[in-house]
């Protein structure tokens, strides 16, 4: 059983509501200069949910679930900040109230919390929803391994994850692939990794064979190969960043899966354990 302090966390209540999606120029140019128009973040998508194929849709940056923000940038701040991949979340007003789910990710630059709730809820829920979410899981450590940085991540997920540390001091980690440094793309140089996320590119179709970007699905969990998240995102060979697949690939250049950061290390702690389950839907009990 790996410590932590789970039991000196906090757990704290956020909230908000239901985002409707944006459009302020319709066209989205794809990487080969195409202009499409295609659905893309925002509101309640209705046919995509975690554990299911991230790469292929007809969109761009596509959120699975319900997507949750709040108009004033302090409070959306906070929301963001301290909502953790894992965290319970209750519908609160409308005619899905008592509806009960779980955050799925964040998704920078349009600021999003990403929440998992069940197909049945998601046909009583409208835009304008107020989504409450009990916050935990900033703050959380390894007390054996204290050089793994735990961001964004419930502490009831990190328990459920099968981890383990080898004999020689690794963590060791189920993942479903690793992704090296050179493809990390949007989102690298953000001043912090504990909240929001950054993306895959897959523009290189030899890549994505490679590295088996093409069977990424929502939830996956990741390695990321040389990427130091610790005190925002960048390349440091020999640091080794966990992270979850949380919207889908995308039209533009530079862009592709988003991949939130869940744990982070300096120094080549980390190891990566292939298996194809490493998927939040399956610790969690829904795929």
């Amino acid at each position: 059983m790996i410590k932590t302090n789970k039991d000196r966390v906090v757990m704290q209540s956020v909230q908000g509501q239901i985002a409707h999606p944006v459009a302020v120029y319709p066209y989205r140019i794809s990487h080969e200069g195409a202009p499409l128009i295609l659905p893309a973040t925002g509101g309640i998508t209705y046919n995509v949910q975690v554990g299911d194929p991230a790469m292929g849709w007809a969109g761009d940056h596509v959120e699975p679930g319900v997507s949750i923000k709040l108009t004033e940038t302090g409070p959306n701040g906070g929301l963001n900040l301290l909502a953790c991949v894992g965290n319970e979340a209750k519908v609160v007003s409308g005619d899905a109230k008592g509806a009960k789910g779980f955050v799925t990710g964040t998704h920078g630059g349009i600021d999003h919390v990403l929440i998992y709730f069940h197909e049945k809820d998601l046909e009583n829920m409208t835009i304008g929803d107020k989504i409450l979410i009990k916050a935990y899981g900033q703050g959380l450590k390894l007390l054996d391994l204290p050089e793994v940085m735990i961001m964004n991540m419930d502490p009831n997920l990190l328990e459920k994850m099968e981890l383990h540390i080898g004999k020689d001091g690794i963590l060791e980690v189920p993942v479903v692939t690793e992704v090296p440094a050179y493809l990390m793309g949007s989102g690298i140089g953000a001043v912090t990794a504990v909240s929001g996320d950054y993306d895959i590119m897959t523009a290189d179709a030899g890549a994505n064979a490679a590295f088996g970007l093409n069977d990424l699905r929502f939830g996956d969990i990741v390695l990321l190969q040389d990427c130091d998240n610790s005190y925002g995102r960048g390349f440091l060979k020999g640091a080794v960043s966990i992270g979850v697949v949380v919207h889908s690939d995308c039209v533009k250049m530079g862009h592709g899966p988003g991949v939130t950061t869940l744990m982070t290390c300096k120094l080549p702690k980390i190891r990566g354990i292939k298996d194809s389950k490493a998927n939040i839907a399956h610790y969690l009990g829904i795929r």
